[in-house]
């Protein structure tokens, strides 16, 4: 079901400029041509009875109940099927609809269990408002019969009727299906199933799966789950949107059976992927009863994936810590305090390390995870509170390289399009990216547009879902090595040129002339045909000539890569050349096209916006610039240091030195999601004071000196900014359960480093960052509540916001071409290490995991495992669930293999959303040579069977033992009174 505050208008919105008139009821109405006469009717106060209508699907027509009665037509059509005219006279109240429409329902309700009183779905179940709308007052046929409702068929009284195949005696009844529970999140109960298809329609039309079917004809029809499986056993991926489009209790969210039915709703802003999904936050008091996606939301238009919607267990979780926490030695017991001492302490020791080491031997991590306004603050209180410019964020092990890359070619450091843009789009390039498992609800629109004949190309050395799922084959599925990104893109653009199929008047239009005449020469080099580098990139010749092809001729062309490209040895390079396509083909400044990177948490895009960068301030701009330091120092009242600060490598570089010594980490965990993890854990090591800020005692908090509860994203105010610019608002729906919200906690802090921060809401945080930074001039809370989100630039010229940039012309002006020379990483294979391993993530876990491996998800996914191609198992005697240990020159760790077709031989790969697999004990210190981003994605390995954990997982697994000891051995809480807010 629908949100309890939204109104369903029964079919989708018709987009077109024409509009029609006509009566309905009497009324007078104008509305758009395509519009139907069921939502015209809604959208004018009238509505008319539904059962298999909802605005999220098409009309389908079946349930017979929308029936309406139109001047000058035979019969009684359907209103959600029947598109309006110019003209037309409407009733939508007649007795003789009132009559069919009482004959419907009674046939519904005639094989339907009348337990209405004890039913979830009570007070918010359409079965039953539209019994009340009709006048339903008996139902004359009674369960004798043929029904779904009853296990056991009623005896019969009547020995003619036993003759006829009725039992003297009750038997089982063929027809009844028992309620399906397997799912941890949701149930099926095909007792109270009305075969409106409505499930069945949204697993094919919003989220593309086609995991549901009607099975039977007649009345024998009933939804089945894959080839009639339990839905955990199916192909389901348990998105909800059959749940959400239920019309009855036959799909129920379990936590609504428990809790029952919400009292009010709260839009918020999901803390998951960087789709940025908006959701209402159904709650009772300040009980969540369940997530259900906004049918308003800009980035989802109510879709939503199985973490968004269901996996938000982890805010109540026994794990959290509510209490701040200190000790003197990471091998003493933690020491519970009040909030004053816990912030009296951190600005004591880092006054007391920065009158040892000097002013530059401490610094701050920002988090992806956290608001816009608490990674401004963050970055701010490291700037202006501790003197330098040592702050760095997690979102430089991703995404750095998009804004490098994206700012030397185009001038933005961020994506050109919306999400939308893809409805226009003609061939989809889709290189480094996994839209389906990482991107989910992107992923399924991205889906519904290639099966409305969009044509694909993927570059990506694994065989992704999208390479082939229902209804939809990749025409080009460029499987190359690892690593050679930047060869196969410079031989994309060696054929466009060579054939001439470069947009001339666009490049003659926005290009500089010169840098385009140095690339051609570029990129039409010999070295760099199809033919010359099929050896180096493993992809043959032809299948490169034909998606070149394909990209500059197909019509609008979009590309949208991920973490696969950045995370590399040459990621700046790698966006730069893709950037170079785009504009080589005129692929730019419209709809339909573009250059997008898909960001992988909630917050990528706002974390680089707010300046969580050492060399830039919020919105890009570089700290030895003196007008725009200027500009910071008059607002924040002191003088800021000119030379960039210390990026996260740096620091524990200077850490193992001697000279980096404190370390503020705001909701990030470095210990597990940064490269060479045996080299970060030293680093810490040698620190004298780690903050950690969070919401569990995760990998790094066991290093900590002090703990600081964080606050989730249900439990603060705020801002996210997705991977299209959309920043959208974070709502608090409960109390903090620490009492501070994060923000909070960071303005403490700075009181307490002798900063003044005197912030009472965030929205005033907000305030000041567009008054700093020029693309969020026009960015306040008011105005993103007024036009539901927005998407920077958003500023005087921009009053509503940017869904396409660089329309006119690029920000820089002119669109600048770069020279993306391949330079093979010198992580090598040889006999020692022969195989690759390269690295990524999984529909049903989320990034390092604390929060997913703290849900019901864990049912799908519970360990990282290894997959290996069949023959590259095969020569070592390896088969699934088989222990392997994986070893690179930077460590070893064993997993469980997975032998799978969607490897290519010489690669392997892995999750690494579960500490104790040690995936990043494994990768390296390399890194893309413009801004140390991780290369994460080639790593030389040897794998072989054993038959115990490595050494590092047997240390990993004391260490972790020994810190929960030393946890649990904390000392017992002070008083409540002591603990809250000061």
């Amino acid at each position: 079901m629908l949100s309890i505050v939204e109104i369903d208008y029964g079919t989708p919105k018709a987009v077109s400029e024409k509009t029609v008139a006509l009566q309905i009821d009497g009324k007078s109405i104008h509305v758009p041509e395509g519009t139907s006469v069921m939502r015209a009717a809604a959208q004018a106060g009238i509505n008319i009875p539904k059962l298999c209508a909802t605005e999220m699907l098409d009309a389908f027509g079946s349930c017979r109940l929308c029936l309406v009665e139109i001047e000058g037509r035979k019969g009684y059509p359907a209103s959600c099927t029947t598109p309006v005219a110019d003209g037309m006279k409407i009733s939508t109240q007649t007795p003789k609809l009132a009559q069919i429409r009482r004959g419907v329902m009674e046939l519904y309700i005639s094989d339907h269990p009348l337990d209405c009183l004890t039913c979830p779905a009570n007070g918010h179940c359409e079965l039953q408002d539209m019994a009340g709308v009709v006048g339903l007052r008996e139902v004359r046929y009674g369960y004798e019969g043929a029904n779904h409702v009853f296990a056991k068929m009623p005896a019969s009284k009547d020995s003619q009727i036993a003759l006829d195949g009725r039992a003297a005696a009750p038997v089982a009844n063929p027809l009844f299906a028992p309620k399906d529970e397997s799912n941890p999140y949701f149930t099926f109960d095909p007792s109270k199933c009305i075969a409106c298809s409505r499930c069945v329609r949204a697993c094919d039309e919003v989220q593309g799966t086609f995991a549901l079917t009607i099975q039977g004809r007649g009345f024998e029809s009933k939804v089945a789950a894959s080839q009639d499986n339990r839905f955990l056993d199916s192909e389901c991926v348990s998105c909800g949107a059959c749940v959400q489009a239920c019309p009855t209790a036959t799909l129920s969210e379990k936590s609504l059976i428990d809790k029952g039915q919400a009292e009010h709703s709260v839009t918020t802003t999901c803390a998951y992927c960087g789709v940025g999904c908006s959701f209402r936050a159904e709650m009772k008091g300040e009980e969540i009863v369940r997530m259900v996606p906004n049918k308003d939301g800009h980035a989802n238009h109510g879709h939503s994936c199985v973490k968004g919607r269901f996996a938000i267990g982890y805010a109540s979780h026994p794990d959290r810590i509510t209490t701040p926490m200190i000790r003197a030695n990471i091998a003493d017991p933690w020491r519970i305090v009040s909030w004053d001492e816990a912030f009296a302490h951190v600005g004591s020791e880092f006054k007391r390390l920065q009158a040892k080491y000097g002013t530059h031997s401490i610094g701050g991590i920002t988090s992806s995870r956290c608001t816009n306004e608490e990674t401004y603050l963050v970055q701010k209180l490291v700037r202006a509170g501790f003197g330098n410019n040592n702050v760095d964020t997690c979102a430089r092990v991703c995404h750095s390289p998009t804004g490098y890359g994206l700012k030397a070619t185009l001038g933005e450091s961020a994506g050109t399009q919306d999400f939308d843009s893809i409805e226009k789009t003609d061939v989809v390039l889709v290189i480094g990216a996994n839209p389906t498992d990482a991107h989910p609800v992107f992923g399924s629109q991205m889906k519904q547009r290639l099966r409305a004949g969009a044509k694909l190309i993927v570059i990506d050395p694994r065989r992704i879902d999208l390479v082939r799922t229902p209804h939809i084959k990749a025409d080009y599925h460029l499987k190359l090595k690892p690593g050679t990104n930047v060869a196969v893109l410079n031989t994309l653009a060696h054929v466009i040129v060579t054939e001439g199929l470069v947009d001339k008047a666009f490049v003659a239009q926005r290009c500089e002339d010169d840098a385009f005449a140095k690339w051609c020469d570029f990129v039409a080099q010999e070295k760099y045909s199809p033919e010359a580098m099929e050896v180096q990139t493993g992809v043959p010749a032809d299948a490169v000539r034909g998606a070149a092809r394909l990209y500059a001729t197909g019509g609008n062309g979009a590309i949208y890569y991920g973490l696969g490209v950045t995370e590399h040895a040459q990621g700046s390079t790698t966006v730069m050349a893709i950037a170079n396509l785009a504009m080589a083909t005129g692929n730019i400044g419209r709809e339909g096209v573009g250059v997008n990177p898909l960001r992988g948490q909630n917050n990528v895009q706002g974390a680089c916006d707010m300046g969580s960068f050492p060399h830039e301030f919020p919105g890009y701009r570089h700290v030895s610039d003196v007008a725009t330091r200027e500009l910071f120092e008059k607002a924040w009242g002191v003088p800021l240091y000119n030379e960039p600060g210390l990026r996260i490598p740096n620091m524990f570089e200077a850490a193992m030195d001697g000279s980096f010594k404190g370390l503020y980490v705001e909701g990030e965990d470095i210990a597990q999601s940064d490269p060479d993890t045996q080299h970060v854990t030293a680093a810490l090591s040698a620190m004298e004071c780690v903050v950690v800020q969070d919401l569990f005692l995760n990998e790094t908090a066991k290093y900590a000196h002090v703990f600081l509860p964080g606050s989730s994203f249900l439990e603060k105010d705020g801002t996210f900014t997705n991977a299209e610019r959309r920043i959208s608002r974070v709502r608090k729906v409960m109390a903090p359960k620490a009492g501070y919200a994060d923000w909070e906690i960071t303005q403490k802090l700075a009181q307490a480093m002798g900063y003044p921060m005197n912030y009472e809401h965030p929205s005033e945080i907000m305030d000041e960052i567009a008054a700093l930074t020029p693309t969020f001039h026009g960015v306040s809370f008011d105005r993103i509540d007024e036009l539901g989100s927005i998407q920077w630039p958003c500023n005087e010229e921009h009053p509503d916001g940017t869904p396409v940039m660089h329309v006119d012309e690029f920000v820089r002006g002119k669109g600048r071409f770069m020279l993306t020379e391949y330079v093979p990483t010198r992580e090598k294979v040889n006999l020692e290490r022969p195989l690759i391993l390269t690295t990524g993530r999984i529909l049903s876990q989320y990034n390092v995991g604390a929060q997913t491996r703290r849900t019901a998800n864990v049912m799908w996914h519970d360990e990282d495992r290894l997959e290996i191609h069949p023959h590259d198992a095969e020569e070592r005697g390896i088969a699934s669930d088989d222990w392997v240990g994986i070893a690179s020159r930077s460590g070893e760790t064993v997993l469980r293999a997975l032998v799978s077709e969607r490897m290519q031989p010489g690669v392997v790969y892995t999750t690494f959303h579960f500490p104790e697999s040690g995936a990043n004990v494994i990768t390296t210190d390399n890194s893309d040579w413009a801004t140390n981003c991780p290369e994460y994605k080639v790593t030389a390995v040897q794998v072989t069977r054993v038959s115990q954990p490595s050494e590092w997982q047997k240390r990993f697994r004391a260490f972790s033992n020994e810190q929960q000891s030393l946890l649990e051995q904390s000392a017992a809480p002070q008083p409540a009174s002591t603990l809250g807010p000061a």
